[in-house]
């Protein structure tokens, strides 16, 4: 039953990421019909990023009381309703109020699941977990490619992963004595003694905080996503408009920084049988400077493509090194919330850094890319190195 477990958990996560992927994928087809400009997208993401952000503060205390199965039902749920409600939507207005419950939904499943794969599972389970979501975001705009090139409405797109949702909500209902077995053997920080410890009431945001390293924690968590999605976001624009490399081919390099990150994750899973997740960070943190300095210096194309493929694999093993450690570093009685608060401030890297790298882009110039990468890398750095001192 274990094992059945880990495989919904996987499928939940693939959904997951199919979802996260599609509005990028469908924009071109979408902003004509709601006769708006094409730079809108920005306010989708952005209400969807609110709702993720909303979700990840409250899932220490919506865990605490509906516990995780009934969490994740939940999100997939809230997730298949919101899908279907873009397929129907028939103005931008209506696209903006169900991307509300499609960000909230999202955020309120990754919070609660990586905190219960963290507790029951060991570390190479969380980086495939990471990779099923990086598989899920790969297939998302392949379904909603098939739809547009088959000749149908890019409504017909979100229908289709909608209806796939709507197949994991029927395992999921079935699945919910599973998450609720008292009697579960864990594979992850079984040897620590406040394994079975609750504590007296739910912690506040106020007091979560407060927890030593929490503000180290939240910050290196930061730094991290917007280092990635500033990454995602640019390296396209940077090899065109600084090296000189064609859009069409600038835009394939910078596919292969999220298939690092995927490659990656499925290999880090093996890695994690020899190294520690405070080794496993500082290695990837390694690799992504050393990638920046690649693209940087770079005296040929190639060498630029190299460096995005080591960004990438330096970017894998973090986030769920950072997430299956926060057990061990802060007591798994405060791991849920740790876990939510981290999630949402990565959520708020995302969504804030990107778009004031695009400002110096505009002003400045978008040379300025690998200083900036390279400021996030530093500061995330002096945020590990500090909480590893504070939380030793």
């Amino acid at each position: 039953m274990f094992q059945i477990l880990l495989i919904i958990i996987y499928l939940v996560f693939i959904n997951l990421g199919l979802s996260d992927s599609l509005l990028g994928s469908a924009w071109p087809s979408m902003y004509p019909d709601f006769d708006v400009p094409i730079s809108y997208a920005g306010i989708i993401s952005m209400l969807i990023s609110i709702g993720t952000i909303s979700a990840s503060l409250l899932s220490h205390r919506l865990n605490r009381k509906f516990g995780t199965g009934k969490i994740i039902f939940f999100c997939i749920s809230t997730t298949a309703i919101a899908l279907f409600g873009f397929s129907i939507s028939n103005n931008f207005l209506l696209m903006c109020l169900w991307a509300i419950p499609y960000g909230f939904g999202a955020g309120s499943g990754d919070a609660s699941l990586n905190n219960y794969v963290t507790l029951h599972y060991k570390s190479r389970h969380v980086s495939w977990l990471h990779c099923m979501w990086s598989i899920g975001a790969t297939i998302g705009p392949y379904i909603m490619g098939y739809t547009l090139t088959s000749g149908h409405s890019w409504s017909l797109g979100y229908r289709y992963v909608g209806m796939i949702q709507i197949s994991l909500v029927a395992i999921l209902f079935f699945s919910l004595p599973l998450w609720n077995r008292k009697d579960r053997k864990t594979e992850s920080h079984a040897e620590l003694k406040n394994q079975d410890e609750i504590i007296s009431h739910t912690l506040s945001l106020r007091e979560t905080i407060k927890i030593t390293g929490a503000k180290e924690a939240m910050l290196r968590f930061f730094c991290y996503c917007a280092l990635e999605a500033t990454t995602g976001l640019w390296a396209s624009s940077y090899l065109t408009l600084h090296k000189g490399v064609p859009a069409d081919q600038a835009a394939g390099f910078a596919g292969v920084f999220y298939i690092g990150i995927t490659v990656g994750r499925a290999l880090n899973g093996f890695l994690t049988l020899k190294f520690t997740d405070d080794q496993m960070i500082s290695l990837g943190q390694s690799f992504i400077g050393i990638g920046i300095l690649a693209v940087f210096f770079a005296p040929h194309e190639i060498v630029s493509l190299i460096g995005l493929i080591i960004i990438g694999l330096g970017c894998a093993p973090i986030f769920p090194s950072i997430i299956h450690s926060t057990p061990a570093r802060f007591g798994t009685d405060k791991s849920s919330a740790l876990i939510g608060i981290q999630m949402a401030s990565a959520n708020l890297g995302s969504l804030l850094m990107p778009p004031i790298f695009g400002l110096i882009a505009k002003h400045i110039n978008v040379a300025w890319l690998p200083v900036y990468l390279l400021a996030l890398l530093v500061l995330m750095i002096k945020m590990h190195l500090s909480l590893k001192k504070k939380t030793s």
